[in-house]
């Protein structure tokens, strides 16, 4: 039998940043002053999710228990999050600035997870149809924040 633990622990690591990635988001669609980000926001929330479901569909099927929870750390910048919202008064362009700069950590968790020689053929591929959507909301965001910044 081939040992899956690497695989098994490469995909419970996005999967647990992906987790964040979606409470992220969901917050980030609630503290949406305007509302005018909202709609976007909860778009990618439910992407992620499903990026999350699908990561913990191959870590059942190589056998382990799949990641069900975010990162501690994540808490901790969540705290640090409402905590910035309530000095800032909740403003587009600070939570765009803060999911935008989530967004640039999951996308370097996924490239390092890529760059990785050792997972098996069918983890690395659903890491990649997981990282097509990290790509594209990072990029999103990305666009979306220089759009906020009239020095562009």
């Amino acid at each position: 039998m081939t040992d899956t633990s690497h695989d098994i622990r490469t995909l419970n690591g996005l999967i647990a940043t992906t987790i964040d990635s979606i409470d992220g988001y969901s917050e980030a669609a609630r503290d949406s002053e305007s509302g005018r980000f909202g709609s976007i926001f909860s778009s990618r929330a439910t992407e992620r999710r499903q990026a999350a479901t699908d990561l913990q569909a191959e870590v059942v099927r190589l056998g382990g228990n799949p990641e069900d929870d975010g990162t501690a750390l994540a808490g901790v910048h969540r705290a640090f999050l409402n905590l910035k919202s309530a000095v800032t008064g909740k403003d587009d362009k600070a939570i765009v600035n803060e999911v935008e700069r989530g967004e640039d950590h999951i996308k370097s968790k996924f490239e390092d997870a890529l760059k990785d020689s050792d997972l098996t053929p069918q983890t690395r591929a659903a890491i990649e149809r997981a990282y097509a959507s990290v790509r594209e909301g990072h990029d999103q965001m990305r666009d979306l924040k220089h759009s906020l910044d009239p020095a562009r």
